[in-house]
């Protein structure tokens, strides 16, 4: 198995798609390192030679992924709610950012729905 940032690539995947288990690597990404390195997109990653997991790890390593990269954006959000963006203050109240809307979605940053209470159904 081969890693790469400290992250276990996956054995079984091409190369090109086990890239992508490295966070801030994406498809396009990935095509483009396996492409500087000189490596075969379609070749499996437990079948890849150490000299071509050198050569793909250099490559990685010009790019910022992974700690760098979540640290970065970490920052970002922070310095949106220091100076009180509207990104920044839908992020300190767990709001959706990117203006969905909220009335009857939005469960993944809202959480669980809370329970109102004595709120009874109309009789006929």
């Amino acid at each position: 198995m081969a890693r790469i940032k400290n992250i276990e690539l996956p054995g079984e995947k091409h190369t090109c798609i086990g890239l992508t288990a490295i966070y801030g690597i994406g498809r396009s990404l990935a095509n483009t390192i396996c492409d500087e390195a000189g490596v075969a997109r379609d070749k499996k990653i437990k079948d890849l030679s150490d000299e071509e997991i050198t050569k793909l790890r250099s490559e990685v390593d010009k790019q910022m992924v992974e700690g760098d990269l979540r640290r970065e954006v970490q920052m970002n959000i922070k310095n949106k709610m220091e100076i009180n963006s509207y990104q920044g203050t839908r992020h300190k109240k767990g709001l959706p950012v990117h203006g969905q809307r909220t009335s009857r979605n939005a469960r993944t940053r809202k959480g669980k729905g809370k329970v109102v209470a004595n709120k009874k159904k109309a009789t006929k």
